[in-house]
């Protein structure tokens, strides 16, 4: 079991209001290509509880009962770790959902969104937890899910673009933290992927009270400097990841490319970091890091992960195939499961049309 705290790593669990017992939720799932979806459902089972444990199937598991995940295992427990509202991580968590599980890991109930999750043969993983009271329903998230960003990456559209720009204005804030990072003008295309989530740790490690503001570029900058349907999150879904990133203090939502003399003042920013990749100038061929670099308060940070959104969608089109049919496989167990619960529902009403 990998042990978080609620806010920083490392924190040990702590009672409820009023030094009443901690009330202790799981939740489960594949949590392969972490998007805001799932922060935002770690979100609202974490305000179900003081105590948010979840476990993370295994790749074996995930190909057997739903096709191969795009990330490795040990990826995935490292990406779910650092959503900010997850307390601990259970690897190797079983695909069904028992109550000898929650028992074991001392929680009051699970937590899952209002879809569906079938195993193979395609029965219900929450059935004996439900049929317990011991299960709780959060809202799904519109819009976005693995299948989607699949999806996206293979089509090589740019679709999923935001059509209206968000305003650049900053807010003010105060200072209260004696260290202010900077996360330099990054990408961050997909989210908080696990080669963004190893950059920011590293980067949180650098004070011992860090505040960590990721500047987050428009879509269009962004499919300047990529290309192709890059960034494969629009604005609005790369805020929501990045802001539920354990490391992450604040964003600015659509930062300029190049770090600005105005930016840096406006912040009061100690330190501007970037990773390894390369640093791409600016359209007028310029630096985009000339100022911060002038000032002496730049610096490189190597993340130890080589792993980009490029080699990502490398690893997606190898497995296209696969990936596909994982979909319609899917699909087809879900329509064969609701038309299931609707002639169910509805057999007591026929039946009934036969009593006098």
């Amino acid at each position: 079991m990998i042990r978080n705290g609620h806010g920083e790593a490392g924190g040990a669990e702590r009672p409820g209001p009023g030094g009443r017992r901690a009330v202790r939720v799981w939740c489960d799932g594949c949590y392969d290509m972490v998007h805001y979806g799932h922060s935002n459902q770690l979100r609202q089972a974490r305000a179900m509880g003081d105590h948010l444990i979840v476990g993370v199937h295994t790749d074996e598991e995930i190909a057997k009962h739903k096709g191969p995940p795009v990330f490795t295992q040990e990826e995935r427990y490292k990406m779910v770790q650092a959503i900010k509202w997850v307390d601990e991580v259970v690897p190797a968590a079983p695909y069904v959902t028992t109550l000898e599980t929650l028992d074991k890991y001392s929680c009051d109930f699970c937590v899952h969104g209002n879809d569906i999750t079938l195993t193979v043969d395609g029965r219900d993983t929450y059935e004996e937890v439900k049929q317990a009271g011991r299960y709780r329903e959060c809202k799904r998230t519109q819009g976005v899910s693995t299948t989607d960003l699949v999806g996206r990456m293979l089509l090589v559209t740019k679709a999923h673009h935001s059509s209206q720009e968000m305003s650049s204005e900053y807010r003010e804030y105060a200072d209260s933290f004696g260290k202010l990072l900077l996360v330099g003008s990054s990408v961050l295309n997909l989210g908080t992927d696990i080669g963004h989530v190893d950059f920011l740790e590293k980067v949180h490690g650098l004070a011992e009270r860090p505040y960590i503001i990721a500047g987050l570029h428009f879509d269009q900058e962004v499919n300047h400097y990529k290309g192709k349907n890059y960034p494969i999150m629009n604005l609005h879904e790369r805020t929501l990841s990045v802001l539920a990133c354990r490391y992450v203090s604040e964003v600015v939502i659509g930062a300029p490319y190049s770090v600005t003399a105005e930016l840096l003042d406006h912040f009061k920013v100690d330190l501007v970091c970037h990773g390894k990749t390369e640093i791409m100038p600016d359209k007028d061929g310029s630096d985009p890091y000339e100022e911060p670099k002038r000032r002496g308060i730049f610096c490189q940070i190597d993340s130890g992960n080589d792993l980009t959104t490029d080699l990502i969608v490398q690893r997606i089109i190898k497995n296209r195939l696969e990936y596909e049919a994982r979909n319609q496989k899917k699909e087809a167990k879900e329509l064969a499961f609701l038309e299931a619960m609707r002639q169910q529902e509805a057999r007591p009403e026929r039946e009934s049309d036969f009593d006098f």
